[in-house]
């Protein structure tokens, strides 16, 4: 096993090279990260962050205004509590942030969190504005300003940071999302794709089921019951782009038989913009559209789309 000590010990060693040093090990240049422009832009954030609080290290107390409210205390409203924390004892993240806010200061924060790898979704919120998962989210080193931290927006807050899921996850269950077949397949052991069909999936599987975007979608917000919202029509597509997946035209049928669930979406790309892994969600339902659309005899395709686009 000493070949994999000696892997980590050069991946460790190179890491610690670009931390120190980002000069000499390549700036902001991060080879494994290509084609993940989220991951890359958050990396090039911690390296700048560490930069600057070495250089402020005698000032590095910083404020967080986190929203506190509990089904506890019904008679109190919603409001920002502040909290101070020295950032030269605390990790480079707001996820790291929050768990020393909770273990050290004040146990009746509540917020979800996991894997801390930006895979599980769980720790999705508001910082600073944007709907993002906070263990991908670098702290901010400018300490003359407070971080403020809110649950996602629009949605039923259960406690603190917190919400109410059920919808969300009832629309992405509706969406039925795995492979549904007619056949077996040829071989009896397992259904084969080419890398052309493969490569389609790219961009659409990698959703973490977070809800950043769903709750950063203006049509969501005003019509969470009817419209499935990015996060579950991305996963939708996902499906029916799916070579191996026989039930494409049901799939269509099922999301287009009430014109709210897909066409509510006026392509405003907040999903796009937004989501912490570099999806494209407004890119999906688009090509969903089409797709249907195409399908569709003409005088029917019109009438569709009149009633869609002419709701209020």
């Amino acid at each position: 096993m000493s070949w994999i000590k000696d892997g980590y010990k050069k991946v460790s060693d190179a890491v610690v090279r670009k931390i120190e040093n980002p000069a000499k090990s390549g700036g902001g240049h991060f080879p494994t990260l290509e084609g993940h422009a989220a991951a890359q832009r958050h990396a090039e954030q911690v390296l700048e962050t560490h930069g600057a609080l070495r250089e402020k290290m005698n000032n590095l107390k910083k404020e967080f205004k986190i929203y506190r409210w509990s089904p506890d205390h019904l008679h109190r409203k919603p409001f920002l509590q502040s909290y101070f924390v020295d950032l030269s004892k605390c990790g480079p993240m707001v996820l790291d942030v929050l768990q020393k806010i909770k273990g050290e200061e004040d146990s009746s924060l509540s917020y979800r969190r996991s894997c801390r790898e930006g895979i599980c979704g769980s720790c999705a919120m508001n910082i600073d504005g944007t709907n993002t998962v906070a263990c991908l989210k670098p702290i901010d080193a400018d300490t003359s300003k407070p971080t403020v931290i809110t649950p996602l927006p629009h949605m039923y807050v259960i406690k603190d940071l917190v919400v109410d899921l059920t919808n969300f996850y009832q629309q992405y269950k509706s969406i039925e999302p795995w492979l549904k077949t007619k056949k077996p397949p040829p071989d009896g052991r397992e259904y084969r794709q080419s890398i052309a069909e493969r490569k389609r999936l790219d961009g659409l599987y990698e959703c973490i089921l977070c809800a950043c975007c769903s709750t950063s979608c203006p049509s969501y917000w005003w019509n969470p019951e009817q419209f499935h919202g990015p996060a579950a029509l991305l996963h939708a597509y996902r499906w029916i782009t799916d070579s191996r997946d026989d039930f494409t035209d049901e799939r269509l049928q099922a999301l287009t038989e009430d014109e709210t669930r897909l066409y509510r979406c006026r392509t405003i790309k907040n999903c796009t913009a937004t989501c912490p892994k570099s999806l494209n969600p407004a890119n999906a339902i688009n090509k969903m559209k089409t797709k249907h659309l195409l399908s569709q005899p003409v005088e029917k395709t019109e009438d569709q789309i009149g009633r869609a686009f002419g709701e209020s």
